[in-house]
């Protein structure tokens, strides 16, 4: 069996009147279901530059910080069963970032050149995220923005 390919994924919270989670839908393909920036760690970067690094280029935000891990989950890829493992992170992005806003993806990923729709939504979610990327949430403490310890 080949090694699983190594992915961070971001849970960054904005904390208003209540908590809210940054995600975004691929404009044009509605099909690809509503989701939280993740990508490919590079083999020359740390998790934490990873994670920061799939934020600002599916998203555009830099103004976010890591608060810590809070799960590695090891389910293999949906759609062609090859192993990967996921490092989910919790940040924080300013009380004043956007609403809403389109970015164009940059970067050299696969993504790059793709128009995503960008907005912060309450947390409970209203509907699940893609590929079950929502799994983890409980992790989060709503109140305070830390992360729960794992039970």
């Amino acid at each position: 069996m080949s090694p699983p390919r190594i992915r961070v994924a971001a849970y960054v919270i904005r904390y208003r009147s209540t908590p809210e989670l940054l995600v975004f839908d691929h404009i044009g393909a509605p099909e690809a279901g509503t989701q939280v920036p993740a990508g490919g760690g590079r083999p020359d970067e740390s998790l934490e530059e990873a994670v920061l690094r799939e934020v600002a280029e599916e998203t555009g935000l830099t103004e976010v910080s890591i608060i810590r891990p809070i799960a590695v989950d090891d389910r293999p890829h949906p759609e062609t069963g090859q192993p990967r493992q996921t490092t989910f992170f919790q940040l924080t992005a300013p009380a004043d970032s956007d609403d809403t806003w389109h970015h164009h993806v940059h970067g050299d990923g696969g993504d790059a050149g793709l128009l995503f729709a960008c907005r912060f939504v309450p947390i409970p979610l209203a509907e699940r995220l893609a590929d079950a990327q929502d799994a983890w949430l409980g992790r989060i403490d709503r109140r305070t923005g830390k992360a729960e310890s794992p039970s």
